[in-house]
């Protein structure tokens, strides 16, 4: 019996991969720990995912405290996306807070129950923002705590490597923006910004946004752990975007495609939509007021993640999606996320 566990498995990946395996990899059962369960999360098709998979069975815990729960199976595979990574959202020390102890307890975790296999999400972040091309080999230079917190993490996933370099198989993956039904993210809310006619460009139709769907970052997860054991290799680090990354033009364009949208989408001063988004940041927060306007997510939307899948390129991985045939996949998935 293949059995695994995927620790924050109630997440958005967490939830699809569970789904990857159980389809994809031929894995009999997959344990989903997380400090909450699916149905108090506000995502319906995740929702349904989990409940329309019963080999999908979930577990009740905070990675940030010692797990001292066991499972009676032999685990032969560890996924760790447990993290707080929402940029703004957190006060710093809560990136570390979660990230590292998550990251140390999961690989105390997989000592103790002898699993040799683990999966863990990083991110682009630590890279720093730069117009750049950054790929694998490029020097992480992180300027956040998430980015930061995330590079800390994936060394002590390396330093449980080391503890058995000849039997344990480590995959690190950095992603881009993923996204996908369900997600609720960067990418949802350009969508529906572009279909309800409030996106603007700001001097940035040609600023690289290095991105995957969610499905094909759960076919390439595993697609390099098994490369891996062909190849009798140990580690591996590799960035997950398509291949080149999109512009926010590309992205635009196949949200207009797929949702059979004609737009005209203006341009406007970078400084006045951030002027604006401040203006409004000040009088909702009083209020806790949520809008879409973030000054924080304004800054993003005019740096470039220029990331580049070298890794991916470089051993053959063929790519099951474009942008458009993602999205498409997507609306098809979720329709009431393209209205």
């Amino acid at each position: 019996m293949k059995v695994a566990v995927i620790f924050g498995g109630s997440g958005f990946i967490g939830v699809f991969f569970a789904k990857h395996l159980i389809d994809s990899a031929h894995f009999d059962k997959v344990y989903l720990y997380d400090k909450q369960p699916v149905n108090e999360k506000p995502f319906p098709y995740r929702q349904k995912l989990v409940q329309d998979t019963p080999a999908i069975i979930e577990v009740n815990g905070d990675v940030r405290q010692a797990i001292a729960w066991k499972p009676s199976e032999q685990i032969e595979l560890i996924a760790n996306f447990a993290a707080v990574h929402r940029e703004p959202g957190h006060e710093d020390f809560e990136y570390f807070d979660t990230n590292l102890a998550g990251a140390e307890n999961v690989c105390n975790w997989a000592d103790e129950i002898d699993c040799k296999n683990i999966i863990f999400t990083s991110s682009i972040s630590p890279y720093g923002p730069s117009e750049d091309i950054r790929d694998e080999w490029s020097l992480p230079v992180p300027v956040t705590a998430y980015g930061a917190s995330k590079l800390v993490a994936e060394k002590i996933h390396q330093t449980w490597l080391a503890g058995d370099k000849e039997h344990r198989h480590l995959v690190i993956v950095r992603p881009g923006v993923v996204f996908g039904p369900g997600e609720g993210g960067n990418v949802s809310r350009l969508i529906k910004a572009v279909i309800k006619r409030y996106f603007f460009y700001m001097g940035n139709r040609d600023t690289r946004k290095a991105g995957t769907y969610v499905k094909e970052l759960c076919v390439a997860m595993y697609w390099v752990l098994e490369l891996q054991k062909k190849q009798r290799t140990h580690f591996s680090l590799f960035n997950m975007t398509m291949n080149p990354g999109p512009s926010i033009q590309d992205y635009v364009k196949a949200v207009c495609t797929v949702a059979n949208i004609k737009r005209r989408t203006p341009s406007v001063p970078y400084f006045l939509i951030l002027t604006a988004a401040v203006t409004i940041e000040l009088i909702a927060r009083p209020f806790g007021i949520k809008h879409p306007f973030s000054p924080v997510r304004i800054r993003k939307l005019v740096r470039s993640n220029n990331i580049l899948p070298s890794f991916l390129i470089e051993n053959g991985y063929s790519y099951q999606h474009t942008l458009e045939s993602a999205f498409l996949d997507w609306k098809i998935s979720c329709p009431e996320e393209w209205l």
